[in-house]
């Protein structure tokens, strides 16, 4: 692969990219690789896991083959034993695995929304468990959540996905606080990308721009030596931006026994966007509610 100097900023690093047989996580372990990584595609299939393997080796990378899925928790603890057996070291986690049980609320079950939050949500849980010891032991990891604007903030139909793609953000938030100390930057991916799973969802004509291939250079972002932590980066057709869960300025009310009522009263004034700001913590809106109920002069 031809050398560039991006790619030396993730040459010597292991990444294991899961879902990554076809679709975006194809584009994301074949980027990856093409940066200088040493790749485990991950995938369901063995066959589409070993055809990515092959596509990157004969461009000159590196990679290996490791077929499970991501509820299986032995299997993922195996999958980083073997890692680590090879390569010695797991710098970089992408979780990108995913299913699509789409229906109104109304016509959901119960088991379309579980089978949705065990793949992408406990599923992400699982692959982050399984590598997590290793990189606070090295102090050094990069973890990557794919997200979704459904998660952000919802889609009609998507009651189950929207769940799951919101809670890898909450689970990306905390372990991203608790990795800190050892190095490990935690952020998530929300793509938009012609895939199985957007067919039949966006229209033809988007389709066309929404290439999975311009989605994955976001990833160097959100991997290399330099990366933030807690970020969500939304990436399609070439187009990049960041969302955040903010905090409005806020308004205090009291506990006068019309407290409800200035509530409803006040509602646009304490939902203000000017000002609001990105906490670093959840305690933060504790405190911040507490400080506020000092200062009044109650």
């Amino acid at each position: 692969m031809k050398s560039n100097e991006n790619q030396r900023k993730l040459k010597g690093r292991v990444a294991i990219v899961i879902g990554s047989g076809g679709g975006l996580g194809r584009d994301h372990a074949l980027y990856l690789a093409s940066q200088g990584a040493k790749v485990v595609v991950n995938d369901l299939s063995a066959d589409h896991a070993e055809a990515v393997v092959s596509e990157i080796r004969d461009a000159g990378g590196e990679a290996v083959t490791f077929a499970a899925s991501v509820t299986d928790e032995l299997a993922m603890k195996a999958m980083a034993r073997q890692v680590l057996d090879q390569w010695n070291r797991i710098d970089i986690l992408v979780n990108n695995a995913g299913i699509l049980r789409d229906k109104s609320f109304a016509k959901m079950t119960m088991d379309d929304f579980r089978q949705v939050i065990d793949v992408h949500l406990i599923g992400a849980a699982v692959c982050c468990k399984a590598v997590w010891e290793t990189m606070r032991a090295q102090h050094y990891g990069r973890i990557v959540m794919t997200t979704s604007s459904s998660g952000l903030w919802g889609n009609f139909g998507q009651a189950n996905y929207a769940a799951a793609k919101m809670g890898v953000v909450g689970l990306m938030q905390t372990l991203a606080i608790e990795g800190e100390k050892y190095g490990i930057r935690v952020n998530s991916l929300a793509p938009t990308a012609a895939t199985q799973m957007t067919h039949g969802v966006l229209t033809e004509e988007s389709l066309v721009l929404l290439k999975p291939s311009l989605v994955s250079p976001g990833l160097l972002a959100l991997v290399c030596e330099d990366a933030p932590t807690r970020a969500v980066l939304c990436a399609g057709a070439g187009h990049f931006a960041t969302a955040s869960v903010s905090l409005s300025r806020g308004l205090y009310i009291g506990s006068d026994a019309d407290a409800g009522e200035q509530v409803a009263e006040n509602w646009y004034a304490l939902s203000e966007r000017a000002g609001d700001m990105v906490p670093s913590y959840g305690f933060f809106q504790a405190e911040r509610e507490v400080a506020s109920a000092g200062n009044s002069g109650r």
